[in-house]
């Protein structure tokens, strides 16, 4: 079969299947096999495909149709200007967590290292390490902390902290919450996309999610809302004072969430939208932190 043969028949299949973007998802399946820029794809429409090429994209577009995500098929995800690697063990990095990474790196931008002592933030639960090195990237003086639960996450992590290119300035930690943590340290900024999805609700995302992310990065709890109840507790004690916790969130949560922190004192700055207009993320400060204590 030609390109453009390959493309039509995969397409009308991923359709039938109900993939989302089949013709899209069918180029960039056909793009990885025959080792092109997907673009390129449009001026070889009446390129014959060899039998391997065939069987190969066949296989893909097979896995595809069984509703295995395209970015683990593939090996990678973008996250902004970077790519990252993704498998079973790591959270898919979500277009919003890309807002939450700028938001980050902009208030870290924004202090002045004072003495010689780097700015420094923490990941709370890094996943793929996505907002670390963001963070790396973006701020090439500050120092990253990343933490996670899961030791096959923080492989992952590490892998695409080298690939690009920050390995250097971030500590991966391996802890449950901030229990792994040096006593006495802090931080200038703490960041988080910790998993909000109501237990119940998760039988119901779509299957490219239920059935391939980690069940311990989508689960919040009966609410969701488990995982910002110990941040909520216990971030402040790790906070420098005029630093900030940013963290992102869930569909209508955001009353909830405001609430929470208040009655733990924080000063809740700012809920910033997505790019959907979706409140997405929490901004705020340790009351203590505002007093200096």
């Amino acid at each position: 079969m030609t390109v453009l043969e390959v493309i039509q028949k995969s397409t009308e299949f991923l359709t039938r299947k109900g993939v989302e973007s089949p013709r899209l998802q069918t180029e960039l399946l056909l793009a990885q096999v025959l080792k092109l820029p997907r673009m390129k794809l449009y001026l070889n429409f009446e390129r014959a495909l060899s039998a391997a090429e065939t069987d190969s994209v066949r296989e893909l577009v097979r896995r595809r149709s069984l509703r295995e995500p395209l970015q683990h098929i593939l090996g990678t995800a973008p996250f902004g200007e970077w790519e990252m690697l993704v498998n079973r063990q790591v959270l898919v990095p979500r277009p919003e967590t890309e807002l939450l990474a700028e938001a980050g790196w902009t208030f870290l931008a924004g202090l002045k290292p004072h003495d010689s002592i780097p700015t420094t933030a923490l990941d709370f639960g890094t996943g793929s390490g996505c907002l670390a090195i963001a963070l790396a990237a973006k701020c090439p003086l500050a120092r990253i902390t990343a933490l996670d639960i899961s030791a096959d996450a923080l492989v992952i992590a590490r892998q695409n902290a080298e690939r690009n290119g920050v390995a250097e300035r971030i500590e991966f930690i391996l802890s449950d919450g901030f229990a792994g943590l040096p006593g006495g340290q802090r931080f200038d900024l703490i960041i988080s996309n910790p998993p909000y999805i109501p237990s119940a609700d998760i039988a119901g995302l779509q299957p490219e999610v239920r059935d391939f992310d980690p069940r311990g990065a989508l689960d919040g709890g009966t609410d969701g809302l488990d995982f910002y109840r110990r941040i909520a507790t216990e971030a402040g004690d790790w906070l420098k004072p005029g630093g900030k916790l940013m963290v992102e969130f869930g569909d209508g949560q955001s009353p909830a969430l405001k609430e929470l922190f208040e009655a733990q004192k924080w000063i809740v700055e700012a809920i910033r939208a997505d790019y959907s207009q979706h409140e997405r993320i929490l901004v705020a400060r340790g009351a203590a932190a505002l007093r200096g204590d």
